[in-house]
C-alpha cells in the first residue's frame, strides 16, 4: 500500500482531479484540489505525483501509466451484432425529398419538383456506374407513389441495374435499393 503524507501532491485515478494531501486517517485521505475544494478519497484511488512531469509524461514514476491502465474499467462488449458479409460496405443513401434538394420549393410546380428529383437520381446513378459503386439507396418516401413510379421507369432504362424495395425494417416502404452489375471489361 502506498504511503501518503500531508503535503504530498496526488492525482485521482478515475477523475480529472489533482491536489495536495491535507490529512490521512486510516485508509482515507482528504485532499485540497487545485480548484480549492476539500475532498476525501480512499488511498487506493490516489496516485502520488513525484513532480510535474509524472502527471504528463510518466517520467520518474514508471508505474503511473501501469496503475492507470489497471484501474481502467473495460467497456462491456456488445454481443448483438448484425450479420453482414465481410465485403459489404454501407451503401450511399440519397434522399430525393424536395426539401433535401432545394432550400425553398416555393414557386416550383409539381412537374418542376418531379423533374429535379428524377434528374438528381439520374446523376447519382451515372456517378455510381462510372465509379463502380455496387449499391446505392434512393429514399423517395411513400406518398402517392408518383416519384417511385418515375424512379422505377428511370431505373428500368439501364441494362446494368437491378433494383428492388429497400430493407423494410430500415426504410419502411419509402426507399429503393439499386444494384449496379459490375462489368470487368469496362
Amino acid at each position: 500500500m502506498m504511503m501518503l503524507a500531508k503535503g504530498d501532491r496526488v492525482t485521482v485515478l478515475d477523475e480529472a482531479v489533482n491536489g495536495v494531501v491535507l490529512s490521512v486517517k486510516n485508509n482515507e485521505v482528504t485532499i485540497e484540489t487545485d480548484d480549492g475544494f476539500q475532498l476525501t478519497y480512499f488511498v487506493n484511488e490516489l496516485v502520488k505525483i513525484q513532480n510535474f512531469s509524472d502527471l504528463n509524461f510518466g517520467i520518474g514514476s514508471h508505474n503511473l501509466s501501469q496503475v492507470l491502465k489497471e484501474k481502467e474499467i473495460p467497456k462491456p462488449r456488445s454481443f448483438v451484432k448484425e450479420k453482414k458479409p465481410k465485403d459489404e460496405r454501407a451503401a450511399p443513401e440519397f434522399d430525393l425529398h424536395i426539401e433535401k434538394l432545394v432550400p425553398n420549393k416555393r414557386g416550383m410546380s409539381n412537374y418542376d419538383i418531379l423533374t429535379l428529383q428524377t434528374e438528381t437520381a439520374k446523376r447519382h446513378i451515372e456517378f455510381a456506374i462510372k465509379n463502380r459503386i455496387p449499391k446505392i439507396v434512393f429514399i423517395h418516401g411513400v406518398g402517392e407513389g408518383v416519384l417511385k413510379s418515375e424512379l422505377d421507369f428511370l431505373l428500368g432504362r439501364y441494362d446494368e441495374i437491378v433494383f428492388q424495395d429497400a430493407d423494410y425494417q430500415k426504410y419502411g416502404l419509402g426507399a429503393t435499393e439499386v444494384y449496379i452489375k459490375q462489368n470487368p471489361n469496362r
